[in-house]
């Protein structure tokens, strides 16, 4: 005879059998942390065996889709899903094959199958531009207000791409610029304020504003009238409270701006092709290149009326009359020397802070641009966008500077492409260099709904001063600026 407590117990167990097997079963569905509705395209068409699984990545582009978490960890060209952008993200453009939805790329995802229906394409679309969440409504990159990040402009595209620090991958696709569905603006630089709560950006083409945004979650923050212009650079003091920016015209000025306040405070005029802007350490002095000249403007803040040029070619020096055209400018990090790009003559001008006197001359690859140095290892990096020494035959190179010693280093020339934003990322040993790419000397991976030919950002390694081989992030069309939020 079996008792009804045994009855109770072999019940009770039967259905704790029952619920761990039911369990089990969901979890290999929902278990991968996709809503239903993408856990059925991606695990019924994507994540199959034989493409991207954790097995077979390798065979294609290093990509695994199993779980929501590997879909974020991207595959050897970068970031794959963009929150919030389904025309930046790969996952869309290698799988759409509706003109009417966007770009379509080759060769089409699922590879040798039966494309993605159209109903299917709009629910994918639909639920990046969500943000991606994943089955909890997590999105990716959204835990963390204080996260390091690297910002970089795409002239062609009026936006700007906003990678993670940690992982070096595209996270967010910021749009910029004032006049929707109009000719590009050309956001031509972005600052990160020395606080890190905001960045700036300027545009040379058409807009006459600054923009700002926030740096903890990237939203828009206002704009600072600067008068018609084509604003081409911008420096911040070291407080965060003001900036300066650059009208790069023939009869060109400068905006004093106050940026806790979102006003003009001043227009300078009277300056001939003024581009590169730099502050002394007081931030009582600003320094201005003259692109159509051999010197420099020195600015007092508190009487711009009294500048002084001061020469980068001292007269007893031969060939003093000859143009260098400087570029940009950039003080040392004890503020001895300041550093100016002079693009005519393929070489770094290192001028003394204490007379303006010339210090030394350093060569560089051909037409030299931006700088960016390291303050943990004595390396100041020049992007020269059109070298083009041997073996290497697309065009362009990093010149590293010793800025100690005041001495050359190397010439790297590796994955560069029309190389011109530079910035240093000491806390991860990186050095970003963004390739414009804009005559097409490297091959894009991709297209997208921007058109033109995509550009793209090499890296150097810090502590080796290599170009690391297989590293090439892809970004929109002409990556031009590059600022870093530590």
């Amino acid at each position: 005879m079996i008792r009804k407590s045994s009855i109770f117990t072999l019940l009770f167990a039967c259905c704790i059998l029952l619920l761990v097997s039911t369990c089990t079963k969901d979890k290999g569905i929902m278990g991968t942390g996709y809503p239903p509705e993408i856990n059925k395209i991606i695990m019924g068409k994507c994540a199959t065996p034989g493409c991207h699984t954790q097995q077979s990545k390798d065979a294609a582009a290093g990509l695994a889709m199993e779980t929501w978490d590997q879909l974020f960890e991207g595959d050897r060209n970068g970031a794959v899903c963009i929150p919030f952008r389904h025309e930046y993200s790969t996952i869309f453009l290698f799988t759409n094959t509706y003109p009417a939805l966007g770009a379509i790329n080759t060769p089409t995802m699922p590879y040798n199958k039966p494309p993605l229906s159209e109903a299917e394409m709009t629910t994918l679309i639909n639920w990046i531009d969500a943000g991606a969440p994943n089955s909890n409504g997590k999105i990716a990159f959204a835990d963390n207000a204080n996260r390091s990040k690297v910002y970089v402009t795409n002239q062609a595209c009026d936006v700007v791409t906003v990678f993670d620090a940690k992982t070096q991958l595209q996270m967010r696709y910021v749009d910029v610029g004032v006049i929707a569905g109009g000719s590009a603006e050309s956001p031509h630089m972005i600052k990160i304020s020395p606080d890190g709560k905001y960045w700036y950006v300027v545009f040379s083409a058409s807009s006459s504003v600054m923009q700002k945004f926030r740096t903890s979650d990237d939203s828009y923050a206002g704009q600072i009238p600067l008068g018609s212009g084509s604003w081409n650079t911008l420096i911040i003091s070291s407080d965060s409270k003001y900036a300066f920016a650059a009208d790069w015209r023939n009869t060109g000025k400068i905006a004093y701006v106050d940026l806790e306040n979102m006003n003009l405070i001043a227009s300078w005029n009277g300056f001939n092709d003024p581009h590169g802007t730099a502050l002394n350490s007081t931030n009582d002095t600003l320094y201005v290149t003259s692109t159509s000249g051999n010197f420099i403007y020195k600015i007092p803040v508190l009487d711009p009326s009294s500048f002084d040029q001061i020469s980068l070619v001292p007269p007893q020096i031969p060939g003093g009359s000859a143009l260098y055209e400087p570029h940009q400018i950039l003080f040392s990090p004890d503020s001895l020397y300041y550093y100016v790009s002079c693009p005519k003559k393929n070489e770094i001008r290192v001028m003394r802070t204490s007379d303006d006197g010339l210090q030394t001359v350093i060569s560089t690859g051909a037409y030299p641009l931006e700088m960016s140095l390291s303050k943990t290892q004595a390396y100041l990096f020049v992007t020269c966008e059109s070298d083009l020494t041997a073996p290497e035959t697309n065009r362009g190179s990093v010149t590293i500077i010793n800025y100690v010693t005041n001495t050359w280093v190397a010439n790297l020339r590796a994955n560069m492409s029309e190389p011109h934003g530079v910035a240093v990322d000491d806390a991860n040993g990186l050095v970003y260099v963004g390739n414009r790419n804009i005559s097409g000397g490297t091959i894009p991976h991709h297209t997208s709904n921007c058109g033109g030919t995509n550009g793209y950002i090499s890296f150097i390694d810090l502590n080796t001063l290599k170009v690391i081989p297989d590293k090439k992030i892809e970004v929109a069309v002409d990556p031009y600026s590059i600022s870093i939020r530590p």
